[in-house]
């Protein structure tokens, strides 16, 4: 797998950590979504499809290890542990529970990177569905036609430039693109002002919580992306 499509989950009660994790490995290619327990994790991994987790033990309420021991009955994405606990035998239980690797704190962000594209490297590579339709939890989208339907079937109305905005940010989902980007790429008298305009319409339509995007995220700072499921 490319690590440049990884897409990683962020696991940690530490919200400055999350906050470091989260920049640094955007900056080195990946995909990121983070969460501040166990209970956060599991609603993200019932909306997304993660390449790979990064957990810390030592959270509050359910730890990192009975998170991943529930997990492994489940599913089999790959794990690297965080946590302030080095001694050799602390290690040894994370591997029994499930973890791919282990990390002690404090580390080098760079040593996890390694890590990352060492597992990534040996995990078995999906072929990749080529039909263009892409699952935005109540409703599919299909880019050749597109044509927005909900899951029974039914056609939900969106306009030429919500479909635009689909295509573009579906073909290469996961990347940022700029406000500024969308504008010139859809043109038709398009500015940022309206592409914000556009977007909120769309999820209304796409999101089961349009305050609260799942999907159609906004990466503060630098534009929008699309996370089908």
């Amino acid at each position: 797998m490319e690590h440049t499509k990884a897409h990683i989950l962020v696991v940690d009660d530490d919200t400055r950590l999350r906050s470091l994790l989260q920049r640094f490995l955007r900056e080195n290619g990946f995909y990121v979504s983070t969460a501040c327990d166990a209970s956060s994790a599991r609603e993200r991994l019932k909306d997304y499809k993660f390449d790979l987790l990064i957990v810390d033990i030592m959270m509050p309420g359910e730890t990192g290890l009975e998170f991943l021991s529930g997990l492994r009955h489940e599913n089999q994405v790959p794990v690297i542990m965080l946590t302030a606990m080095g001694e050799t035998a602390d290690r040894i239980t994370g591997l029994e529970a499930g973890a791919d690797d282990y990390l002690p704190k404090p580390f080098e962000p760079k040593e996890l990177v390694l890590r990352i594209r060492n597992i990534l490297k040996r995990a078995p590579q999906e072929k990749k569905d080529s039909v263009g339709e892409l699952n935005l939890g109540l409703c599919l989208y299909d880019m050749a036609k597109k044509e927005l339907t909900d899951k029974q079937g039914q056609v939900i109305h969106i306009t030429p430039v919500e479909q635009a905005l689909l295509n573009v940010l579906g073909q290469k989902s996961g990347q940022v693109f700029s406000r500024e980007k969308l504008a010139e790429i859809l043109g038709a008298g398009q500015s940022p002002r309206s592409i914000d305009v556009q977007i909120t319409r769309l999820r209304k339509k796409i999101e089961q919580d349009s305050k609260n995007p799942r999907y159609l995220q906004t990466v503060r700072g630098k534009g929008y992306m699309l996370l089908p499921a």
